[in-house]
């Protein structure tokens, strides 16, 4: 074949098709059929050329002018913001929602083994005794508990804990695969973490500087790790019992939003650690530190439950959009 006569019989062709992709936003009705039909036509051009193999500047023309003609014909190119605002208004409530039982109960559990292993701690003297000196405990309960939220500069604390968090919720998270064990292990230590720091606090007497130190950024931030082990548990249940469905499908089809909840818990972490920073030590009415931790753990169900519940009852699963994998045919 004669490259260069064939260039020249279809030139005309190529041009055309490269200025309607340049004005792919404001096409008509009948260019956007002429810049189908021309795709698919130069498509064609694109693979005489590379086999003939004669030419190589050209078919890497060709090739860059069918992939942005495909893009435009399909569409491939959505403005960052709204995958991002998909993201948050759809995929991520969605997947929150579909699996809300599975980290409703975990929260359950975890805060009822830590609401018993606390009583133990009031209760058994023997307990108590196990947990330090008499001294240790009376510098952790007056001193140490409190000073905790405001021995660091509030910003950098916060930048912290988010850190820690973010840590500790991957943790729960990635580690369901491994059969669930590891992850209730993460939520056995952090309700214990939790119970006794409380039962020696009430013990003594400080119950409600706990509480109120504890529900400000508490709330949102222990919802965010129950979250991730829910999610987590699901993970290793479907390994476990997978249904009809093969196990590694079984597998990849949970754990893609499983991505899309260690995203999302990316940004709740992040203000529960603003709260933890800013608010939990600096903010000194208790009344108003608690408010605004309640304040932030409604909103986040709210948001569960209401654009959740909506775009999963939509047909929103969490997994990747399907696209077109070729471009359409012009009939």
């Amino acid at each position: 074949m004669e490259i260069d006569v064939f260039a020249a019989a279809h030139r005309s062709d190529w041009e055309r098709l490269e200025a309607l992709v340049r004005r792919r936003r404001r096409l008509t009705g009948a260019e956007t059929d002429e810049l189908v039909d021309l795709y698919q036509r130069v498509s064609t051009h694109l693979s005489v050329v590379r086999s003939s193999g004669a030419d190589p500047v050209l078919v890497g023309r060709l090739s860059g002018l069918v992939a942005r003609a495909r893009a435009a014909v399909v569409g491939a190119s959505d403005p960052a913001w709204r995958d991002v605002a998909r993201f948050f208004t759809e995929v991520f409530p969605a997947v929150l929602y579909r699996l809300r039982w599975w980290w409703i109960l975990t929260s359950l559990g975890t805060v009822a083994f830590a609401s018993a292993l606390a009583a133990w701690v009031v209760l058994d003297p023997e307990v108590m005794g196990a947990l330090g000196t008499p001294e240790s405990i009376r510098a952790y309960v007056e001193h140490d508990f409190a000073n905790y939220y405001v021995e660091h500069p509030g910003a950098s604390f916060a930048a912290r804990v988010w850190t820690n968090n973010a840590w500790a919720a991957a943790q729960a998270l990635i580690f369901g695969v491994f059969g669930c064990l590891p992850t209730i292990y993460v939520l056995v230590l952090n309700g214990a973490n939790l119970g006794v720091a409380g039962g020696m606090m009430i013990a003594h007497g400080k119950g409600d500087v706990f509480f109120g130190l504890i529900l400000p950024h508490g709330l949102l931030e222990l919802t965010a790790v129950f979250v991730a082990a829910g999610v987590g548990l699901k993970l290793g249940w479907t390994l476990i019992a997978p249904g009809p469905r093969p196990r590694l499908r079984a597998l990849g089809e949970e754990a893609r939003p499983a991505i899309a909840v260690a995203l999302g818990l990316v940004l709740v972490l992040f203000i529960s650690g603003l709260i933890e920073g800013l608010v939990t030590g600096y903010v000194h009415t208790t009344w108003l530190r608690i408010g605004i931790g309640v304040a932030a753990e409604a909103l986040f169900l709210a948001y569960v439950f209401t654009l959740g519940r909506r775009a999963h009852r939509a047909g929103e699963y969490g997994d990747i959009r399907e696209r077109p994998a070729e471009a359409p045919v012009a009939g």
